[in-house]
């Protein structure tokens, strides 16, 4: 059964065409990832199914019962509200039932109403009947399901009485998902719901999405999670959907079968084009020579074949070369020992982070820095930069070792934010104007933006900014803190082509499991202010660590 259907849709804000002729379905309880670059339209497009938005074109059919809730990219919570008032919010629909039954209940009340039997049959049945709305709505079950999706979520009983407004950027997303789950819309639109989630954080998500009773589309570019909860991909590109079955996985592969395929069918097909178009040609020309009505008729009939395979649409397009990003990063080498840190201590404002931790990072090997929000993994980066003292213990980087830092926070651009990319790459490295913009071009920078100020990029392009800082940089030792964190999954996997030809040690801070599986040859985990190392990528590690023993 179809729980809501799209119909010709089109979205041009302002001009702009971001959604063209848009037509799909979502049937019940699917679970549908929701994928395509950044800026293609993926938030735009939930907006619509959620009715935030009316499309400039088109219709939105939706199932008669059939309740949507959507969770945005970016949530705020009432300042002087807690967590538990956030989560208890009745949604609206419910919230008019209970004022309705209070209403009731006074007239119930009313000495005036007792005394008279047809009002007080009236107030009665009214009362029945919204009870018996509300039951439908699970009212009687609002505050149990809250409570228990709070749980479900990591929040216990003592952090309900915590400032909402005071949560961080993924927990305060966290419980805004809760309130709406707890409402039990049949289709729930969730947008980037995993952004800022530690790894522990990610896998509560994965349950809850995994066993949600109703229909799910999340838009993510957390491929590990769209692996371990998905159906179906749904795959926004030109302001049109493709759709494919099972998970990421699947869809990467299928997607590349589809488009040699039609690779395949256009050269069959420009073959057939060419060898049609040749004997018009010498039909053309044997008419010429001597007029002939046969050749004139067949030189005429095969132009009509082309004109016919034009009209019907069955010429098949060449597959669009999609930009891409051109990032390499040559290390070269360095000290055998390209970091080692013994015995280190961290802390600030008297609040220790860890104590007693030791690494060491020899030219080549790449390790993964995982461990929940909060533990010390960036301020661990800080150090081996020396923008730490540590309390105790050392950290000592090769004597041929070139640091290269990615920040999470973009804080290395901070000092640039009123000048251009193309002012920042000259300064990295020396250049000519040309040489700078071709090479801006290659991180996927317009022409116009490699001129505009660095604080009107947008979070993504200010990450494959940074990216490109690094490849001028030459390091052979990357610092890299959470770099996928702001990269849609293209630039995700060209970063992870890049890293897997650098030559050279990398540490990495990162909370995607996909990326971390993709690059890294050791883990090392922050466990109980400790630091405790396992060979493999993430998912050997998250095995190792639900062993017995």
């Amino acid at each position: 059964m179809i729980d809501l259907q799209l119909d010709g849709i089109d979205y041009q804000p302002a001009g702009h065409e971001v959604l063209r002729g848009l037509d799909w379905s979502i049937g019940e309880r699917e679970r549908i990832g929701l994928v395509g670059a950044n800026g293609c339209g993926k938030s735009s497009l939930l907006r619509i199914l959620a009715g935030e938005i009316a499309p400039d074109a088109g219709q939105l059919h939706l199932r008669r019962g059939v309740r949507v809730g959507f969770l945005p990219q970016d949530v705020e919570h009432p300042a002087g509200a807690s967590l538990l008032e956030v989560a208890m919010q009745l949604p609206p629909e419910l919230a008019a039932l209970e004022s309705a039954l209070l209403d009731v209940e006074a007239r119930l009340a009313d000495p005036a109403v007792h005394g008279d039997e047809r009002r007080l049959e009236r107030a009665l049945a009214r009362q029945e009947d919204l009870l018996a709305r509300r039951e439908e709505l699970g009212g009687d079950l609002h505050a149990s399901r809250v409570r228990a999706t709070l749980v479900q979520l990591g929040f216990g009983e003592a952090d309900h009485g915590l400032p909402a407004a005071s949560l961080s950027g993924g927990q305060g997303k966290l419980l805004a998902l809760a309130a709406l789950v707890a409402r039990a819309p049949e289709l729930l639109l969730l947008d980037e719901p995993d952004n800022h989630l530690d790894l522990a954080a990610k896998e509560r998500l994965e349950d809850l999405v995994a066993g949600y009773p109703g229909s799910v589309v999340i838009v993510s570019h957390d491929r590990y999670l769209l692996d371990g909860v998905v159906d179906q991909i749904a795959e926004l590109e030109g302001g049109r959907l493709s759709l494919y079955r099972g998970n990421y996985s699947a869809y990467v592969t299928e997607r590349e079968l589809r488009r040699l395929r039609q690779a395949q069918r256009h050269a069959d097909q420009q073959k057939e084009i060419a060898r049609i178009q040749a004997s018009i040609q010498r039909f053309e020309l044997w008419a010429s020579w001597v007029v002939n009505e046969r050749h004139i008729k067949q030189a005429r009939s095969r132009r009509k074949q082309l004109e016919r395979m034009e009209r019907s649409g069955e010429l098949v397009d060449r597959p669009a070369e999609r930009r891409r990003l051109d990032l390499a990063i040559a290390g070269g080498r360095g000290s055998e020992k390209a970091l080692e840190i013994e015995q280190l201590a961290l802390g600030f404002d008297d609040e220790l982070l860890f104590v007693g931790v030791d690494l060491l990072l020899r030219h080549g090997e790449r390790v993964g820095l995982v461990g929940p929000n909060g533990c010390g993994k960036s301020m661990l980066l800080r150090a081996v930069r020396g923008e730490l003292e540590p309390l105790d213990g050392s950290v000592r980087v090769g004597p041929s070792t070139r640091v290269g830092y990615y920040a999470q926070q973009h804080e290395t651009l901070d000092a640039w934010l009123h000048r251009s990319p193309l002012e920042l790459v000259r300064d990295r490295k020396p250049m000519d104007e040309a040489a700078a913009v071709s090479f801006l071009l290659g991180f996927l920078f317009g022409y116009d933006q490699v001129r505009e100020p660095i604080s009107r990029l947008s979070g993504g392009e200010r990450s494959r900014l940074q990216l490109a800082c690094l490849v001028l940089e030459n390091p052979n030792l990357l610092l890299l803190d959470e770099p996928t964190n702001n990269l849609d999954i293209p630039s995700a996997e060209a970063l992870e082509r890049a890293l897997e030809d650098f030559e050279g040690a990398i540490l990495v801070v990162s909370h995607d499991r996909y990326f971390l599986d993709a690059v890294v040859d050791r883990v090392a985990a922050f466990e109980d202010g400790a630091l405790a190392d396992s060979l493999g990528g993430y998912t050997d590690y998250l095995e190792a660590s639900r062993s017995p023993g």
